[in-house]
């Protein structure tokens, strides 16, 4: 077999005895020792709002609000809130509060990030 090279493929579903644990999280979440950061494009002035999928490893997001004021951040917080089932106090802008790339924490526990990951994975448009 000369000029073969073997190459084993996985499959991009986890296998039924995975847990949450092992599961590999999508590049726009990451779990850390307080919380969970996500990653995010902001896409402000939307008819309605929504989340549109990934989108150069971050997760894109669209919002009524204009981007005046800090409204277009209010309505991204709430949104996810609402989208993650957690209370509003639990998410904080850490950066980007003047861009469209932003982060958000969510004060959790870090082994929630798989299903928090699975919930807006679920909700995309």
């Amino acid at each position: 077999m000369t000029g073969f090279t073997r190459v084993r493929l996985q499959t991009s579903e986890p296998s039924e005895g995975a847990d949450s644990r092992t599961q590999a999280l999508p590049s726009w979440i990451r779990a850390e020792a307080s919380g969970v950061g996500l990653a995010l494009r902001v896409q402000p002035g939307a008819r309605r709002c929504a989340l549109l999928g990934p989108y150069g490893g971050r997760l894109k997001v669209a919002v009524q609000a204009p981007p005046a004021d800090g409204r277009a951040n209010e309505a991204l917080l709430r949104y996810l809130a609402d989208c993650l089932d957690v209370r509003p106090g639990a998410l904080r802008l850490i950066a980007g509060a003047a861009s469209r790339d932003k982060r958000v924490w969510v004060e959790c526990d870090p082994s929630e990030a798989a299903r928090m990951a699975q919930r807006l994975m679920a909700a995309i448009d």
